[in-house]
């Protein structure tokens, strides 16, 4: 995301420096890993660490945020979940998926590919070019992630939305208000489901367990 502040702590780089180690004893061509956590838990942060780790090792990793992908855009989206539900569509449906999986393909045939990316400024979707000729490794990051077919690999950050709170704070995209409590409660049981399909899990403390 354009704007987007990141906030990388001493914890992201242990994690991020183990997570690498592993990267290269088992690195496959066009790899792909996939980064998902609830909302705050460093994500975006953790994807940053391991793509510019892997500069060092001679890998071009890019990574691309889910968030990106929202079919909704930003700023009808609190309106569009209050009209409809956020029980309702707070969820996997939110994201072009299509889209996704679209880029992703473009990375392993090595191509030109458009992406969506949110400007938090303007709070407009820009489309941006990528020539994934020269990128090695795609790192995606999001809520779901994780749910994403056919990643190399897979990891969970096991924070909770109760543990984040001062995150969302700092971080600022969106207010503290009774909506935005009802949607991290709805992201927590979406999110939590998908713990299962790690290959690697983060605790509460970032500690990193190798499953």
């Amino acid at each position: 995301m354009l704007g987007d502040v990141l906030l990388i702590e001493e914890k992201h780089r242990l994690a991020g420096e183990k997570i690498i180690e592993y990267i290269l004893k088992n690195k496959k061509e066009q790899m792909t890993v996939a980064i998902s956590g609830e909302s705050g838990t460093g994500k975006t942060e953790l994807a940053h660490v391991i793509a510019k780790g892997l500069r060092a090792h001679g890998i071009f990793a890019k990574p691309i945020h889910i968030d990106n992908y929202y079919r909704i855009l930003p700023l009808e989206r609190t309106e569009w979940r209050q009209k409809n539900g956020i029980e309702k569509v707070v969820g996997y449906d939110e994201y072009d998926w299509a889209a996704i999986y679209k880029n992703i393909a473009d990375f392993k045939q090595k191509t030109y590919s458009t992406m969506p990316c949110v400007d938090l400024v303007t709070e407009q979707v820009d489309m941006l070019t990528t020539n994934f000729g020269s990128v090695d490794m795609l790192i995606i990051d999001g809520l779901y992630a994780i749910k994403t077919e056919d990643v190399d690999l897979k990891i969970f950050i096991d924070i909770t939305y109760h543990d984040t709170g001062k995150a969302q704070k700092l971080r600022g995209k969106e207010p503290q208000n009774e909506y935005r409590m009802k949607v991290l409660l709805k992201e927590h049981d979406m999110v939590r489901n998908l713990k299962e399909k790690a290959n690697i899990v983060i605790s509460k403390d970032y500690q990193v367990d190798f499953l």
